[in-house]
């Protein structure tokens, strides 16, 4: 053996012994992990959203295959056992029909309708601000969004103020008022819900669509052109290809929103028992059909899921169509020539359609007596101020009422609180995923806090009501407090909050924090004084998002929300219910102005746009 071998052997036996295995490796990552409570603070929100999201939607589940309560002797077996009989009920019965199929056809035909109308309404919008010289374009960028930002069932309402006819009691819609009976298909049923939600959701094609076509190269069409391809070719061949996953993006993600939609079909659909899969699954519920509403709930749920997964491979896809070139893309605008005008009415046409005449109307049958009266006599302020009204149920205007200020006082702080909770969550969630060296603990909190955005609200809070409307172990029946409302809301907005502080985390290095533990800062001290100071701005966007789709939210609320617990949009769809249109109409124009007025706050604090991108 050779000098040299012999004076290496040692080294190298040497670093076999210093080796260690694979187990002592996990316990010195696992020690190192847990000497920051970065990880501690991880497994705490892990355990505490598992429980909070995971089991009340596995608690639904299982309430498809147990015996409920009163169903025993039906069944024929003890409570709690297992049973295929509300899968068997719901899908395979001769009341399946009306249960499920029926409703489950009329989602999807009321979705495909709101899909194509959107379609119709939103490419030559979003190609006119994008792409053109229209007058006006900028404003418009931001006007024909503002649908999106007010409740949905804000424009039932105002459809059946306008058309409603003689299928309901109550005061007569105006057109009626004036000897113009509108059909039960015009006032009622598919082919409002369609329309409205299609005006509703057309911002979603607007808003991609839109950004997609700004960010198009406008040198493609010239080469095409130069080649001898005709517009339409151009338009067929070249742009449409590259614009395919972001339409297709908004398409799926309108479905997405149709599926869970409440509110607009309740109001529009009751009249003439006009059920989509929502409002079957409210009935089920109301009539204490529970087990078929949680084989109804869960069908909803999984069908939000393929869709929004397919959403998900959608974007993963239009990653391939990129354009790349020597320089920079350009997008020059269209001219429109003496067509300038024309398309200026066009997009104001559908502003007003969408969003002046459904609140002009709102507002002004909150001041008139009768109908469609436009005589001096005819207005008045009683609705809003006025006292001893010759009502049953509500002897004062709705801002004299005291259950419109209970209501309005639930509404801000349970909303409130829920959604501070929800964005400092958000940003803890976010330091975590960011911060720990557990991935699996990073990737299992990442999953779990988006996990409610693929559940529409309504199968979201039939889960919540399964899990906590009885006790279970130390915890009490929370039906009927506004606890189960504040953990509802919590969890359900947690894909918004936990998604900011995500972002916000990602941005930010571990050079401030070091600095700071290097100077004898504990991690409490660096959290107060260093990450949240620096982070305020995605932590008001953590507490802002959730506050504003609360206060207009209604699928959550329906369904949890007791007379006690009132908040401002179970109060207007009681009043709804009471007929007392002008009331009503009052209480949903203040739900709409808080929405409003709140987004463009948060807008400006967070110096964010919901139409960045487009109008240039």
């Amino acid at each position: 053996m050779s000098v040299s071998e012999t004076s290496l052997r040692p080294v190298q036996d040497k670093r076999s012994v210093a080796q260690p295995s694979a187990s002592q490796a996990l316990k010195y990552r696992l020690k190192v992990a847990m000497r920051e409570p970065t990880t501690l603070i991880g497994i705490f929100a892990a355990l505490l959203f598992a429980y909070l999201i995971l089991v009340p939607i596995l608690s639904m589940l299982t309430d498809a295959a147990r015996v409920q309560f009163g169903d025993e002797r039906r069944i024929a077996s003890d409570i709690g056992s297992f049973t295929l009989y509300y899968l068997s009920r719901t899908f395979l019965s001769p009341i399946s029909r009306d249960l499920f199929w029926q409703p489950l056809l009329n989602t999807l035909s009321v979705a495909a309708g709101a899909i194509s109308l959107s379609m119709l309404v939103g490419i030559p919008l979003a190609w006119l601000i994008s792409r053109t010289d229209m007058f006006a374009r900028r404003w418009f960028a931001t006007a024909l969004i503002v649908p999106y930002m007010l409740p949905a069932w804000t424009f039932a309402l105002a459809w059946t103020t306008l058309f409603k006819n003689r299928t309901v009691g109550g005061q007569p819609g105006w057109f009626e008022a004036m000897g113009l009976t509108p059909p039960d298909w015009l006032a009622y049923g598919q082919v409002p819900i369609t329309v409205i939600l299609a005006l509703h959701y057309s911002p979603f094609i607007i808003l991609l669509f839109g950004t997609a076509l700004r960010r198009f190269d406008s040198q493609l069409e010239d080469s095409a052109r130069i080649l001898g391809a005709r517009p339409s070719q151009v338009a067929w061949q070249v742009i449409l290809p590259l614009m395919r996953p972001a339409l297709l993006s908004a398409i799926v993600l309108i479905f997405a929103k149709c599926l869970g939609e409440f509110g607009v079909a309740y109001v529009l659909g009751l009249p003439v028992k006009f059920d989509v899969l929502a409002t079957s699954l409210f009935r089920n519920i109301a009539s204490r059909q529970t087990g078929v509403a949680a084989v109804v709930a869960g069908s909803i749920m999984l069908i939000g899921i393929v869709t929004l997964l397919i959403d998900a491979k959608l974007v993963k896809e239009a990653r391939r169509f990129v354009t790349i070139g020597s320089k920079g893309t350009m997008n020059r605008q269209s001219r429109l020539g003496v067509l300038r005008i024309p398309a200026t009415a066009f997009a104001g046409l559908i502003f007003m359609l969408s969003v002046g005449l459904p609140l002009l109307t709102l507002l002004l049958s909150t001041v008139m007596k009768q109908p469609a009266r436009f005589t001096p006599d005819n207005f008045t302020l009683d609705y809003w101020i006025g006292t001893n009204l010759d009502t049953v149920a509500l002897r004062t205007g709705i801002l004299l009422s005291r259950d419109l200020w209970m209501a309005a006082w639930n509404t801000l702080w349970i909303v409130g609180v829920a959604s501070v909770t929800s964005g400092i969550l958000g940003l803890l969630v976010g330091y975590v995923v960011v911060r720990t060296p557990l991935r699996p603990l990073s990737v299992f909190l990442r999953q779990i806090t988006f996990l409610p955005y693929l559940v529409p609200g309504i199968a979201f809070a039939t889960a919540y009501l399964s899990l906590f409307a009885v006790q279970r172990g130390p915890i009490p029946a929370l039906y009927g407090t506004v606890t189960i409302l504040m953990l509802a809301l919590i969890a359900d907005q947690m894909p918004y909050a936990s998604r900011a502080g995500i972002s916000a985390m990602m941005q930010l290095g571990k050079d401030p924090e070091e600095a700071a533990q290097i100077s004898g800062a504990g991690w409490l001290r660096r959290m107060i004084t260093v990450v949240i100071p620096i982070q305020k701005g995605s932590l008001v966007t953590g507490i802002l998002l959730p506050f504003i789709s609360g206060i207009k939210g209604l699928s959550l609320f329906v369904i949890l929300a007791v007379p006690s617990t009132d908040v401002l949009t179970t109060f207007s769809l009681r009043l709804v219910d009471y007929h007392y249109t002008q009331a009503a109409n009052g209480v949903v124009l203040i739900i709409a102005g808080i929405a409003y007025f709140g987004t463009l706050a948060a807008q400006r604090l967070t110096k964010t746009n919901i139409a960045e991108g487009l109008g240039g």
